[in-house]
C-alpha cells in the first residue's frame, strides 16, 4: 500500500513541524537523547501512579509491595525497551508497527483499540483534575475540569517537543511536591519504622495482582511507545530513553506513594492508595496551596498530553488526517466527558481493557525483533490472522487467569501466552513469507 506522501507531511506550519502521521520519522527529525527521555521520564512520574504504589504497599506489606513494584518495573522496562528499540532503528509510529504485524487492513482494529482506551484515560486524568482541585479548594470541578482540558489540548496540539518540555518540569515538580509531603509526614509520623509495615489488606491482595495493578498503570502507552521513541537517533538511544522510565520514574512515583503508605501518612491507604495530595492541603499555607494547583495541574497535565497524544497519531493515521485536527476533536469528546463525569464510569473499564493489551504488544516483539529477518521485503497484507490469533490467545489466557486464578498476574501471563502462540505457528514452519 502506498502511504500518503512526505510532502503532505511536510510543514504543519509557520512554527510547527511535521508529526510524521503517515511516514517514519526521517533521520534528519530525530530528536536528541534528551528530548526523548524528558518526554518518557515525565509521563509515569505522576501522582496516578504513586496511588498504585501506595495500594499495592496497603495490601501487601511494605516489602511485599516494593518487591511487587520492582517487579512489574522490570517486566516493563524489557516489553517496552524492545518495542523502543525497533521504534528507534526504523521511525515508525505504533500504527505503522502494526501494519507491518497485522496487515494493512488489520492494524486499524489493533491500533484503533488502543487509541481509544487512550483518550478514555486522557478523559479520566482531565476529569481527576478538577476533582482533585475541587477536594483542595472546593472549586468548582467542571468548571476546573474544562479549563484544565482546553489547556492539555492545546499543549498537545504544539507537538513532540512540547510534551519533553511538559515532562522537563512535571519530573522535577513531583519530587518537590513528594519531599514537601514527606517533610510534613514526618513531624507526625515515624518513617524508621516502615519496613516493619504488613499492611492493611488481609490478603485481599495477592502478590501477582499487584503486579498486574503496577503493569496495568501504562501497558496501554507503553505497548505504543513507538509514538515517542520514534523520535530517537537509534534503537540504543531509544531504550535509555525508555530506561528513564521504566523502571527510573515510576519506582519513584510508585514507591514514594509506597513510603508514605508504610509510614501511616495516608488515611484510607486501602483505597486512596499514594495519593499524598492531602499531606499538601493540610496545613493551609498559601505557599503549599500555591504549590498544590501547579503540582497537580502540571502533573495529571503530562498524563493527560501523553495520553491525548497517543490517540490523536492513531486516529490521524486511521482516517488519514492530521494529528493536530484529531488532537482537537479527540481532546474536545474527552473534556465533554470529563466535565459530565462520565470518567468515574468507565475507570474500571479502562483497566479490565488493559489486561489484553500485553497480548497485543508481545505478537509485535515476536514479529519484528525475534523474528525480524524475514521483515525486508515481505510483501504487504490486507491481514495477517497469524497475528490475531496470537492476540487472542493471549487475550484469552489472561481473562482466563484474571476470572478463574486471580492470585496470578493475568497481565504477565497474556504477554507470555500471546508470544509463544505467535512463535508456535510461525517458527516451526519456516515461514518466510514470499517477499517481493
Amino acid at each position: 500500500m502506498t502511504q500518503p506522501t512526505t510532502e503532505r507531511d511536510a510543514a504543519a506550519g509557520p512554527q510547527l513541524e511535521s508529526e510524521f502521521e503517515h511516514t517514519p520519522v526521517p533521520a534528519s527529525n530525530r530528536k536528541s537523547l534528551f528530548t526523548v527521555s524528558a518526554v518518557w521520564f515525565g509521563f509515569p512520574m505522576i501522582l496516578t501512579n504513586a496511588v498504585p504504589g501506595g495500594l499495592v504497599v496497603a495490601m501487601l506489606g511494605f516489602w511485599p509491595g516494593v518487591t511487587a513494584i520492582v517487579v512489574a518495573n522490570i517486566i516493563m522496562f524489557f516489553y517496552v525497551s524492545l518495542l523502543s528499540y525497533r521504534a528507534g532503528q526504523t521511525g515508525k509510529s505504533f500504527a505503522l508497527q502494526a501494519t507491518e504485524t497485522f496487515g494493512t487492513v488489520g492494524y486499524a482494529i489493533a491500533s484503533g483499540f488502543l487509541a481509544t482506551v487512550v483518550v478514555g484515560w486522557f478523559a479520566f486524568n482531565t476529569g481527576a483534575t478538577g476533582s482533585a482541585l475541587n477536594h483542595a479548594f472546593g472549586w468548582n470541578e467542571m468548571v476546573v475540569a474544562a479549563l484544565a482540558g482546553i489547556v492539555f489540548i492545546a499543549v498537545t496540539f504544539l507537538g513532540i517537543r512540547a510534551l519533553s518540555w511538559l515532562g522537563a518540569i512535571a519530573a522535577p515538580l513531583f519530587i518537590v511536591a513528594v519531599i514537601v509531603a514527606i517533610a510534613i509526614a514526618a513531624q507526625t509520623h515515624d518513617f524508621g519504622q516502615i519496613t516493619g509495615f504488613t499492611g492493611v489488606g488481609g490478603g485481599a491482595m495477592t502478590f501477582g495482582v499487584a503486579v498486574t495493578a503496577i503493569m496495568a498503570t501504562f501497558a496501554d502507552s507503553g505497548t505504543m511507545t513507538a509514538d515517542f521513541t520514534r523520535w530517537s537517533k537509534n534503537g540504543r538511544q531509544a531504550v535509555i530513553a525508555t530506561a528513564t522510565a521504566f523502571p527510573v520514574a515510576s519506582l519513584i512515583a510508585q514507591l514514594s506513594g509506597g513510603i508514605l503508605v508504610a509510614a501511616g501518612a495516608i488515611a484510607g491507604a486501602a483505597s486512596a492508595g499514594g495519593d499524598f495530595t492531602p499531606l499538601l492541603t493540610g496545613p493551609g499555607n498559601p505557599l503549599l496551596d500555591v504549590l498544590v494547583v501547579v503540582f497537580v495541574v502540571v502533573n495529571l497535565g503530562s498524563v493527560c498530553t501523553h495520553c491525548l497524544y497517543n490517540g490523536a497519531l492513531g486516529w490521524s493515521h486511521l482516517v488519514r488526517s492530521k494529528m493536530r485536527v484529531l488532537t482537537v476533536i479527540l481532546g474536545v469528546i474527552g473534556v465533554i466527558a470529563a466535565v459530565l463525569g462520565a470518567w468515574n464510569y468507565f475507570v474500571n473499564w479502562l483497566s479490565f481493557l488493559g489486561v489484553i493489551v500485553p497480548p497485543l504488544g508481545a505478537v509485535l516483539i515476536a514479529d519484528q525483533i525475534i523474528l525480524a529477518r524475514r521483515l525486508p521485503g515481505r510483501i504487504e497484507r490486507a491481514f495477517r490472522p497469524t497475528a490475531f490469533i496470537a492476540w487472542g490467545g493471549g487475550a484469552a489466557a489472561a481473562l482466563f487467569i484474571h476470572f478463574a486464578v486471580p492470585s496470578f498476574s493475568d497481565a504477565v501471563t497474556g504477554l507470555v501466552v500471546g508470544l509463544i502462540v505467535y512463535l508456535a505457528i510461525e517458527t516451526p514452519r519456516g515461514r518466510a513469507e514470499p517477499t517481493t
